[in-house]
Protein backbone atom coordinates (compact mmCIF):
# COMPACT_ATOMS: atom_id res chain seq x y z
CA UNK A 1 0.00 0.00 0.00
CA UNK A 2 1.25 3.39 -0.94
CA UNK A 3 2.26 5.72 1.91
CA UNK A 4 -0.11 8.53 2.94
CA UNK A 5 2.65 11.18 1.66
CA UNK A 6 2.65 9.21 -1.93
CA UNK A 7 -1.41 9.14 -1.95
CA UNK A 8 -1.48 12.71 -0.63
CA UNK A 9 1.05 14.88 -2.40
CA UNK A 10 1.98 17.94 -0.43
CA UNK A 11 -1.04 20.86 -0.67
CA UNK A 12 0.64 24.00 -2.24
CA UNK A 13 1.10 26.97 -0.16
CA UNK A 14 -2.78 28.70 0.42
CA UNK A 15 -3.76 31.55 -1.32
CA UNK A 16 -3.08 33.28 -4.45
CA UNK A 17 0.63 33.43 -5.62
CA UNK A 18 2.40 36.91 -4.99
CA UNK A 19 5.67 36.14 -5.08
CA UNK A 20 7.66 34.24 -7.78
CA UNK A 21 11.20 33.42 -9.45
CA UNK A 22 11.73 32.38 -12.74
CA UNK A 23 15.04 30.76 -12.72
CA UNK A 24 16.33 31.53 -16.56
CA UNK A 25 16.68 34.30 -18.48
CA UNK A 26 16.49 32.93 -22.12
CA UNK A 27 13.75 33.50 -24.28
CA UNK A 28 10.97 31.62 -22.45
CA UNK A 29 12.16 32.29 -18.72
CA UNK A 30 11.91 35.92 -19.78
CA UNK A 31 8.72 36.37 -21.48
CA UNK A 32 6.53 33.99 -18.35
CA UNK A 33 8.41 36.74 -16.01
CA UNK A 34 6.68 39.38 -18.32
CA UNK A 35 3.96 37.51 -18.52
CA UNK A 36 3.12 37.26 -14.91
CA UNK A 37 4.54 40.66 -14.34
CA UNK A 38 2.33 42.38 -16.44
CA UNK A 39 -0.57 40.77 -16.06
CA UNK A 40 -2.31 43.79 -13.93
CA UNK A 41 -5.09 41.17 -12.25
CA UNK A 42 -2.47 39.01 -10.08
CA UNK A 43 -0.36 41.63 -8.54
CA UNK A 44 2.62 39.63 -8.21
CA UNK A 45 6.33 40.50 -7.43
CA UNK A 46 8.37 38.60 -9.89
CA UNK A 47 12.11 37.80 -10.06
CA UNK A 48 13.90 36.82 -12.98
CA UNK A 49 17.34 34.59 -12.09
CA UNK A 50 20.08 35.14 -14.59
CA UNK A 51 23.38 33.38 -14.51
CA UNK A 52 24.80 36.19 -16.24
CA UNK A 53 25.63 39.63 -14.45
CA UNK A 54 25.96 41.47 -17.63
CA UNK A 55 22.03 40.65 -18.35
CA UNK A 56 21.18 41.31 -14.53
CA UNK A 57 23.04 44.85 -15.04
CA UNK A 58 21.01 45.46 -17.80
CA UNK A 59 17.90 44.38 -17.02
CA UNK A 60 18.08 46.27 -13.72
CA UNK A 61 19.37 49.34 -15.46
CA UNK A 62 17.77 49.55 -18.68
CA UNK A 63 14.85 47.09 -18.73
CA UNK A 64 16.34 45.24 -21.26
CA UNK A 65 17.53 41.62 -21.84
CA UNK A 66 20.89 42.09 -24.17
CA UNK A 67 20.64 38.47 -25.08
CA UNK A 68 17.30 37.29 -25.38
CA UNK A 69 13.93 39.20 -26.59
CA UNK A 70 15.83 42.25 -27.34
CA UNK A 71 13.48 44.52 -29.04
CA UNK A 72 11.17 44.26 -25.95
CA UNK A 73 11.63 46.60 -23.26
CA UNK A 74 10.39 44.99 -19.97
CA UNK A 75 7.72 46.82 -18.20
CA UNK A 76 9.05 47.05 -14.74
CA UNK A 77 9.39 49.06 -11.84
CA UNK A 78 13.01 47.45 -10.77
CA UNK A 79 14.02 45.85 -7.29
CA UNK A 80 17.65 45.34 -7.74
CA UNK A 81 19.46 42.53 -5.93
CA UNK A 82 22.60 40.79 -5.37
CA UNK A 83 23.08 36.90 -3.61
CA UNK A 84 19.42 37.52 -3.65
CA UNK A 85 19.35 40.42 -0.88
CA UNK A 86 16.31 42.65 -1.66
CA UNK A 87 18.27 46.20 -1.28
CA UNK A 88 15.26 48.23 -2.99
CA UNK A 89 16.04 50.70 -6.22
CA UNK A 90 12.79 51.24 -7.62
CA UNK A 91 12.47 53.07 -10.78
CA UNK A 92 9.21 53.63 -12.48
CA UNK A 93 8.98 53.21 -16.20
CA UNK A 94 5.29 52.77 -17.46
CA UNK A 95 4.57 50.39 -20.35
CA UNK A 96 2.04 50.63 -22.90
CA UNK A 97 0.37 47.61 -24.85
CA UNK A 98 -0.99 48.61 -28.54
CA UNK A 99 -4.01 49.08 -27.14
CA UNK A 100 -2.49 52.26 -24.70
CA UNK A 101 -3.70 50.24 -21.34
CA UNK A 102 -0.65 50.97 -18.77
CA UNK A 103 0.50 48.17 -16.41
CA UNK A 104 1.67 48.03 -13.13
CA UNK A 105 3.77 45.55 -13.11
CA UNK A 106 6.68 44.97 -11.11
CA UNK A 107 9.76 42.39 -12.31
CA UNK A 108 12.87 42.44 -10.90
CA UNK A 109 16.42 41.17 -11.56
CA UNK A 110 18.67 38.74 -9.61
CA UNK A 111 21.73 36.54 -10.04
CA UNK A 112 24.30 35.24 -10.82
CA UNK A 113 24.40 33.84 -7.51
CA UNK A 114 21.73 31.34 -5.89
CA UNK A 115 19.33 33.42 -3.94
CA UNK A 116 19.29 33.08 -0.03
CA UNK A 117 17.38 30.86 1.77
CA UNK A 118 15.46 33.78 3.39
CA UNK A 119 14.09 35.03 -0.09
CA UNK A 120 13.42 31.84 -1.72
CA UNK A 121 11.48 30.71 1.49
CA UNK A 122 9.00 33.47 1.25
CA UNK A 123 8.42 32.66 -2.74
CA UNK A 124 4.66 31.16 -3.42
CA UNK A 125 6.63 29.70 -6.33
CA UNK A 126 9.47 28.44 -8.31
CA UNK A 127 9.23 28.58 -12.17
CA UNK A 128 12.83 27.40 -13.87
CA UNK A 129 13.21 27.68 -17.56
CA UNK A 130 16.73 25.71 -17.59
CA UNK A 131 17.75 23.77 -20.41
CA UNK A 132 17.31 20.06 -19.59
CA UNK A 133 21.28 19.51 -19.60
CA UNK A 134 21.91 21.84 -17.55
CA UNK A 135 18.99 21.50 -14.67
CA UNK A 136 20.16 18.87 -12.73
CA UNK A 137 23.12 20.35 -11.29
CA UNK A 138 21.31 23.52 -10.64
CA UNK A 139 18.67 21.87 -9.11
CA UNK A 140 21.29 19.81 -6.51
CA UNK A 141 22.71 23.44 -5.87
CA UNK A 142 19.02 25.01 -4.90
CA UNK A 143 17.78 21.81 -3.16
CA UNK A 144 19.49 22.36 0.49
CA UNK A 145 18.07 26.02 0.33
CA UNK A 146 14.07 24.71 0.06
CA UNK A 147 11.97 24.51 2.90
CA UNK A 148 10.36 20.71 1.68
CA UNK A 149 8.02 20.94 4.60
CA UNK A 150 6.25 23.74 3.04
CA UNK A 151 6.93 23.47 -0.83
CA UNK A 152 5.59 26.34 -3.18
CA UNK A 153 4.38 25.42 -6.45
CA UNK A 154 6.85 24.20 -8.72
CA UNK A 155 6.84 24.36 -12.33
CA UNK A 156 9.22 23.61 -15.06
CA UNK A 157 8.84 25.01 -18.90
CA UNK A 158 12.29 23.00 -20.33
CA UNK A 159 11.82 20.37 -22.99
CA UNK A 160 14.30 17.52 -23.19
CA UNK A 161 15.59 14.27 -22.29
CA UNK A 162 18.70 14.03 -20.36
CA UNK A 163 21.22 12.23 -21.97
CA UNK A 164 23.00 9.69 -20.37
CA UNK A 165 20.56 9.21 -17.94
CA UNK A 166 17.19 8.64 -20.28
CA UNK A 167 15.45 11.03 -17.29
CA UNK A 168 13.21 13.05 -17.81
CA UNK A 169 12.41 16.41 -16.25
CA UNK A 170 9.98 14.46 -13.51
CA UNK A 171 12.98 12.44 -12.48
CA UNK A 172 15.61 14.43 -12.67
CA UNK A 173 13.38 16.41 -9.67
CA UNK A 174 13.19 13.30 -7.69
CA UNK A 175 16.47 12.76 -8.00
CA UNK A 176 17.50 16.03 -6.73
CA UNK A 177 14.61 17.52 -4.61
CA UNK A 178 12.76 14.33 -3.88
CA UNK A 179 9.74 12.37 -4.72
CA UNK A 180 7.58 15.06 -3.06
CA UNK A 181 8.49 17.80 -4.82
CA UNK A 182 8.39 15.49 -8.36
CA UNK A 183 4.79 14.27 -7.78
CA UNK A 184 3.50 18.31 -7.30
CA UNK A 185 5.60 19.81 -10.07
CA UNK A 186 3.90 21.06 -12.50
CA UNK A 187 5.03 21.48 -16.30
CA UNK A 188 3.74 23.95 -18.86
CA UNK A 189 4.04 22.72 -22.41
CA UNK A 190 2.23 23.93 -25.96
CA UNK A 191 2.70 26.18 -28.62
CA UNK A 192 4.51 29.05 -27.59
CA UNK A 193 6.79 30.69 -29.01
CA UNK A 194 8.40 33.49 -26.56
CA UNK A 195 8.18 36.88 -28.85
CA UNK A 196 4.63 36.09 -29.50
CA UNK A 197 4.14 35.56 -26.18
CA UNK A 198 5.33 39.17 -25.16
CA UNK A 199 2.98 40.68 -27.81
CA UNK A 200 0.17 39.39 -26.23
CA UNK A 201 -0.71 37.36 -29.17
CA UNK A 202 -3.12 34.40 -28.15
CA UNK A 203 -1.98 31.37 -26.90
CA UNK A 204 -2.61 28.50 -25.48
CA UNK A 205 -1.19 25.52 -23.77
CA UNK A 206 -1.19 22.18 -21.44
CA UNK A 207 -0.34 22.48 -17.97
CA UNK A 208 0.33 18.88 -16.40
CA UNK A 209 1.12 17.11 -13.30
CA UNK A 210 0.48 14.30 -11.24
CA UNK A 211 -1.21 16.33 -8.72
CA UNK A 212 -4.24 18.01 -10.43
CA UNK A 213 -4.80 20.28 -7.52
CA UNK A 214 -1.41 21.75 -8.23
CA UNK A 215 -1.70 21.57 -12.08
CA UNK A 216 -4.76 23.89 -11.55
CA UNK A 217 -3.26 26.35 -9.42
CA UNK A 218 -0.17 26.88 -11.49
CA UNK A 219 -2.85 26.93 -14.91
CA UNK A 220 -5.02 29.56 -12.88
CA UNK A 221 -2.12 31.24 -12.00
CA UNK A 222 -0.99 32.20 -16.05
CA UNK A 223 -4.57 31.98 -17.75
CA UNK A 224 -5.15 34.94 -19.12
CA UNK A 225 -7.31 36.32 -22.07
CA UNK A 226 -4.48 36.18 -24.30
CA UNK A 227 -2.64 33.03 -22.60
CA UNK A 228 -5.13 30.17 -21.88
CA UNK A 229 -4.48 26.91 -19.47
CA UNK A 230 -5.51 23.35 -19.62
CA UNK A 231 -4.49 21.18 -16.93
CA UNK A 232 -4.01 18.00 -17.23
CA UNK A 233 -2.41 15.21 -15.11
CA UNK A 234 -0.10 13.03 -17.67
CA UNK A 235 3.14 14.98 -16.88
CA UNK A 236 5.18 11.84 -18.62
CA UNK A 237 2.79 12.85 -21.94
CA UNK A 238 3.77 16.23 -21.50
CA UNK A 239 7.00 15.82 -21.01
CA UNK A 240 7.71 13.31 -23.64
CA UNK A 241 5.41 14.92 -26.55
CA UNK A 242 7.47 18.60 -25.51
CA UNK A 243 10.97 16.96 -25.69
CA UNK A 244 10.39 14.60 -29.00
CA UNK A 245 9.17 17.13 -30.84
CA UNK A 246 12.26 18.84 -30.91
CA UNK A 247 14.01 16.09 -32.78
CA UNK A 248 11.08 15.74 -35.38
CA UNK A 249 11.67 19.99 -36.13
CA UNK A 250 15.47 19.10 -36.69
CA UNK A 251 14.05 16.56 -39.06
CA UNK A 252 11.38 18.64 -40.83
CA UNK A 253 14.21 21.51 -40.95
CA UNK A 254 16.55 18.93 -42.70
CA UNK A 255 13.86 18.33 -45.48
CA UNK A 256 13.18 21.96 -45.97
CA UNK A 257 16.70 23.00 -45.84
CA UNK A 258 17.07 20.20 -48.66
CA UNK A 259 14.93 21.93 -51.02
CA UNK A 260 11.93 19.66 -50.61
CA UNK A 261 8.55 21.72 -50.01
CA UNK A 262 5.02 21.02 -48.78
CA UNK A 263 4.10 17.59 -49.41
CA UNK A 264 7.66 16.47 -48.33
CA UNK A 265 6.87 18.79 -44.66
CA UNK A 266 3.29 17.46 -44.10
CA UNK A 267 4.91 13.85 -44.50
CA UNK A 268 7.55 14.12 -42.16
CA UNK A 269 5.12 16.04 -39.37
CA UNK A 270 2.66 12.99 -40.10
CA UNK A 271 4.76 10.50 -39.22
CA UNK A 272 6.80 12.28 -36.63
CA UNK A 273 3.86 12.63 -34.81
CA UNK A 274 2.88 8.51 -35.60
CA UNK A 275 6.34 8.56 -34.12
CA UNK A 276 6.14 9.81 -31.00
CA UNK A 277 2.61 8.27 -30.35
CA UNK A 278 4.17 4.88 -30.43
CA UNK A 279 7.00 5.88 -28.44
CA UNK A 280 5.10 7.46 -25.59
CA UNK A 281 2.79 4.85 -25.62
CA UNK A 282 5.50 2.26 -25.19
CA UNK A 283 6.71 4.49 -22.24
CA UNK A 284 3.62 4.20 -20.13
CA UNK A 285 1.79 7.85 -21.58
CA UNK A 286 -1.41 8.39 -22.67
CA UNK A 287 -1.67 8.53 -26.70
CA UNK A 288 -4.61 11.12 -26.35
CA UNK A 289 -1.70 13.75 -24.73
CA UNK A 290 -0.51 13.49 -28.30
CA UNK A 291 -3.49 14.79 -29.91
CA UNK A 292 -3.18 18.16 -27.48
CA UNK A 293 -1.89 21.02 -27.56
CA UNK A 294 1.44 19.69 -25.63
CA UNK A 295 1.43 16.72 -28.93
CA UNK A 296 0.70 17.73 -31.82
CA UNK A 297 -0.13 21.84 -31.40
CA UNK A 298 3.43 21.69 -30.22
CA UNK A 299 5.03 19.51 -32.52
CA UNK A 300 3.39 21.50 -35.42
CA UNK A 301 4.37 24.87 -34.09
CA UNK A 302 8.09 23.75 -34.10
CA UNK A 303 7.92 22.28 -37.00
CA UNK A 304 6.60 24.73 -39.62
CA UNK A 305 8.43 28.04 -38.38
CA UNK A 306 12.07 29.25 -39.09
CA UNK A 307 11.33 31.12 -35.72
CA UNK A 308 11.95 27.61 -34.07
CA UNK A 309 15.93 27.14 -33.22
CA UNK A 310 15.51 23.19 -33.79
CA UNK A 311 13.74 23.98 -37.22
CA UNK A 312 16.71 26.28 -37.82
CA UNK A 313 18.80 23.35 -37.30
CA UNK A 314 17.76 20.85 -39.54
CA UNK A 315 17.28 23.49 -41.93
CA UNK A 316 21.44 24.33 -41.86
CA UNK A 317 21.95 20.65 -41.93
CA UNK A 318 19.94 20.09 -45.06
CA UNK A 319 22.22 22.59 -46.79
CA UNK A 320 24.94 20.72 -45.75
CA UNK A 321 26.83 22.94 -42.56
CA UNK A 322 28.62 21.30 -40.07
CA UNK A 323 26.41 20.99 -36.33
CA UNK A 324 29.37 22.28 -34.33
CA UNK A 325 29.17 25.67 -36.81
CA UNK A 326 25.48 25.64 -37.02
CA UNK A 327 25.59 25.62 -32.79
CA UNK A 328 28.07 28.12 -32.71
CA UNK A 329 26.67 30.64 -34.72
CA UNK A 330 22.86 29.98 -33.23
CA UNK A 331 23.17 32.00 -29.80
CA UNK A 332 20.75 30.06 -28.20
CA UNK A 333 20.24 26.29 -26.86
CA UNK A 334 18.33 24.09 -29.26
CA UNK A 335 17.36 20.92 -27.15
CA UNK A 336 16.59 18.72 -29.87
CA UNK A 337 20.37 18.24 -30.52
CA UNK A 338 21.00 16.83 -26.96
CA UNK A 339 17.53 15.30 -27.00
CA UNK A 340 17.92 12.92 -29.90
CA UNK A 341 20.91 11.24 -28.05
CA UNK A 342 18.79 10.55 -24.87
CA UNK A 343 15.62 9.43 -27.07
CA UNK A 344 18.41 6.97 -28.94
CA UNK A 345 18.92 5.55 -25.73
CA UNK A 346 14.91 4.98 -24.89
CA UNK A 347 14.43 3.61 -28.10
CA UNK A 348 17.11 0.89 -27.88
CA UNK A 349 15.79 0.27 -24.10
CA UNK A 350 11.80 -0.35 -25.40
CA UNK A 351 12.46 -1.15 -28.88
CA UNK A 352 9.91 1.26 -30.95
CA UNK A 353 10.13 1.18 -34.32
CA UNK A 354 10.96 5.09 -34.63
CA UNK A 355 13.20 5.68 -38.06
CA UNK A 356 12.61 9.13 -38.59
CA UNK A 357 14.63 9.65 -35.00
CA UNK A 358 16.94 7.16 -35.65
CA UNK A 359 18.05 8.93 -39.00
CA UNK A 360 18.20 12.07 -37.18
CA UNK A 361 20.79 10.35 -34.63
CA UNK A 362 22.32 9.25 -37.36
CA UNK A 363 22.69 12.93 -39.05
CA UNK A 364 23.91 14.35 -35.78
CA UNK A 365 26.41 11.50 -33.58
CA UNK A 366 27.36 9.62 -36.79
CA UNK A 367 28.30 11.57 -39.43
CA UNK A 368 25.61 10.65 -42.06
CA UNK A 369 24.77 13.22 -44.60
CA UNK A 370 21.50 15.06 -45.03
CA UNK A 371 21.18 13.25 -48.45
CA UNK A 372 22.17 9.95 -46.99
CA UNK A 373 19.17 9.87 -43.99
CA UNK A 374 16.64 11.18 -46.47
CA UNK A 375 17.56 8.22 -49.12
CA UNK A 376 17.38 5.60 -46.33
CA UNK A 377 13.80 6.97 -45.41
CA UNK A 378 12.39 6.99 -48.29
CA UNK A 379 14.05 3.83 -49.90
CA UNK A 380 12.72 1.84 -46.53
CA UNK A 381 10.14 -1.09 -47.48
CA UNK A 382 6.25 -0.50 -48.15
CA UNK A 383 4.40 -0.23 -45.03
CA UNK A 384 2.23 -3.03 -43.87
CA UNK A 385 -0.87 -1.84 -42.79
CA UNK A 386 -0.83 0.21 -39.33
CA UNK A 387 -4.38 1.38 -39.05
CA UNK A 388 -6.40 -0.78 -37.47
CA UNK A 389 -10.43 -1.98 -38.94
CA UNK A 390 -13.10 0.05 -38.19
CA UNK A 391 -14.75 -1.43 -35.13
CA UNK A 392 -18.91 -2.14 -35.68
CA UNK A 393 -19.78 0.67 -34.26
CA UNK A 394 -21.51 4.65 -35.27
CA UNK A 395 -23.18 5.25 -38.45
CA UNK A 396 -20.54 3.34 -40.64
CA UNK A 397 -22.48 0.25 -39.59
CA UNK A 398 -24.94 -0.52 -41.91
CA UNK A 399 -22.37 0.44 -44.86
CA UNK A 400 -20.21 -2.10 -43.57
CA UNK A 401 -22.46 -4.95 -42.98
CA UNK A 402 -24.00 -4.34 -46.19
CA UNK A 403 -20.23 -5.21 -47.69
CA UNK A 404 -19.97 -7.93 -45.68
CA UNK A 405 -17.15 -6.05 -44.02
CA UNK A 406 -17.82 -6.76 -40.39
CA UNK A 407 -19.57 -10.26 -40.45
CA UNK A 408 -17.01 -11.19 -37.98
CA UNK A 409 -15.14 -9.58 -35.09
CA UNK A 410 -11.61 -9.44 -36.73
CA UNK A 411 -12.83 -9.83 -40.58
CA UNK A 412 -10.59 -8.05 -42.35
CA UNK A 413 -11.13 -6.19 -46.17
CA UNK A 414 -8.63 -7.95 -48.67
Amino acid sequence: MASSAQANPGSPKSGPPRRIIVFGSGNFGSCLADHLATSDNLNVDVWLWSRDAATVKSLNETQKNPKYLTDHVRPQRINATRNGRADRLITALDFFDDHGKVFPACLKAIGPEIPEKELLDSMDMLLFAIPTPYLRVFLTNINPFLDHSSLPLLAFVNKGIEAGTRALTLEIIADTCGNQAARTSSFISGPSFAKEIVKRQPTSVTVASLSEQHALRVAELFHQPWFRCYPGIDPIGVELAGALKNVYAIATGVAAGMGYENNSKAAVITRSLGEMTRVGQAYGASPLTFLTLAGVGDLFLTCSSANSRNYTVGYQLGQGKKLDDIIKNLGSVAEGVSTTKGLHEILELIGVDAPIANAMYSLLYEDASAGEVAKSLMERPPAKREIPFVKESGEATKLLRRLAAIDEPESRVK
